[in-house]
């Protein structure tokens, strides 16, 4: 049958503040018709009714920062693991970060990535690129070339762009082409040897601190860049109170700036680490308490346009380390949507702004035609139980890796199925599904 209908369900779509009963009609991969008005008739033969029972309904989530192992480190991830995994998570898109071995940096290793991600073809796999050649901060890369191929913005992923001559002719270049420049907002002179927020905590820890000016004061710089070229900049992973006022006012000002966060950052706090439990350890770091409730206001404001994953597999070696020496990262494809739901669970955020950040923000910043429950668009959605516990259990993900912060964690909302261009690519209910 070419023709399916998601009756019962209750619909949720942020781009259209849409909150109701209703049901999904799509054919061939692509919405039909939506909404509480939505029905067929029950003696039809060529349409396959599936009855929701009231679950929820929205669009596909869109994952702006992800990490894979492949081309280089497959050990980590691979492109069926990482699709595996996002498919888990309710997550229909996800955006490559460039800091693979080699770096995406060239328009062949570009297109190898969305090759591979077509061959397996269980979600859509987009890249960055590189905003300088092997991401080592030196030599602007070829940006219109590599936009050209598909490049959806131009970071060097988990390395801070630290030049501000580089990145001031970046904003300027990327202008030309209506692209973004994504920041990773850590001014380096003053990370030095640090491996967690400097504070009370890190003194206790005896561990070397960053202290969370070095996040806002490298974003205030690159504002002042923005200002100078008109330039798109997206902030990776904002995680300060401070960061959140200067960007608010930025915005404010009507420049074109956009900003990310992680689930972790509004989650946990600075006091994750004790223990000095690596899996907890993150680039920026865990903040202080109210670094943490400022950023759930930000979410909630609006300030904060996405939540990415920043997955970042990470294998035991290199986790089960002194907490100076352990690599930073942590997995967080599955996780997702169910931790950022514990927000509207605490009633510190609605269903609908929880997940704007997830869907249709993401696919605006990145130009992308998702993100909607709307008629033309690409039936990619998320079937989830809001009120359905269960306990994150690291052993249990499709990714390869499990260096998980959340490990033990309770939750309240569970992912039952993924659709992606009308097909289910993951059911709760058969993990065979590939």
């Amino acid at each position: 049958m070419s023709k399916k209908i998601y009756k019962n369900a209750r619909l949720l779509d942020p781009g259209s503040k849409l909150d109701a009963l209703g049901s999904v009609l799509i054919e061939n991969g692509v919405i039909l018709d939506v909404g509480p008005s939505v029905f067929v008739d029950a003696v039809q033969d060529d349409i396959e009714v599936i009855d929701c029972s009231g679950v929820c309904l929205c669009p596909g989530l869109i994952d702006m920062r992800v990490a894979t192992g492949e081309p280089g480190n497959e050990h980590l991830e691979t492109f069926e693991s990482v699709s595996n995994s996002a498919a888990a998570g309710g997550i229909t898109s996800i955006i490559c970060l460039p800091n693979t071995d080699p770096a995406i940096d060239d328009v062949a290793l570009l297109e190898f990535v969305e090759r591979r991600g077509a061959e397996v073809d269980l979600i859509n796999v987009r890249s960055y690129a590189a905003a300088t050649k092997g991401t080592l901060g030196l030599e602007m890369s070829e940006v219109g070339l590599l936009y050209q191929a598909g490049a959806l913005g131009f970071t060097d992923g988990h390395k801070a762009i630290h030049d501000a001559m580089l990145m001031r002719r970046l904003l300027s270049y990327t202008t030309v082409f209506n692209t973004m420049v994504i920041q990773h907002p850590e001014m380096v002179d003053l990370v030095g040897e640090g491996v967690m927020s400097e504070g009370a905590v890190a003194t206790e820890l005896g561990l070397n601190g960053i202290p969370p000016e070095a996040e806002v004061m490298l974003i205030e710089r690159d504002l002042r860049l923005v200002e100078m070229t008109g330039g798109k900049y997206h902030v990776s992973r904002v995680s300060t109170a401070a960061s959140v006022d200067a960007i608010s006012r930025a915005k404010s000002r009507g420049l074109p700036v956009s900003c990310d966060t992680t689930p972790h950052y509004f989650t946990l706090n600075e006091e994750a680490v004790r223990g000095y439990r690596t899996f907890a350890k993150v680039s920026p770091p865990l903040r202080s308490e109210d670094d943490r409730q400022a950023i759930v206001e930000g979410v909630s404001s609006g300030v904060i346009d996405a939540v990415v994953s920043d997955h970042s597999p990470r294998d035991q070696d290199s986790k089960r380390l002194p907490f100076s020496q352990a690599s930073f990262g942590v997995v967080g494809l599955e996780t997702l949507l169910p931790v950022t739901l514990e927000k509207v669970h605490e009633k510190s955020i609605s269903v609908l702004d929880a997940l704007a950040p997830l869907t249709c923000n993401p696919a605006k910043i990145l130009g992308l035609k998702e993100g909607r429950l709307q008629k033309q668009y690409p039936a990619n959605f998320v079937l989830f139980d809001l009120d359905r516990p269960f306990v994150i259990d690291g052993d249990a993900f499709l990714s390869k890796c499990k260096n998980s912060p959340f490990n033990g964690k309770k939750v309240n909302a569970s992912v039952l199925k993924t659709i992606r261009a009308g097909n289910i690519v993951f059911d709760i209910n058969d993990s065979s599904i590939d």
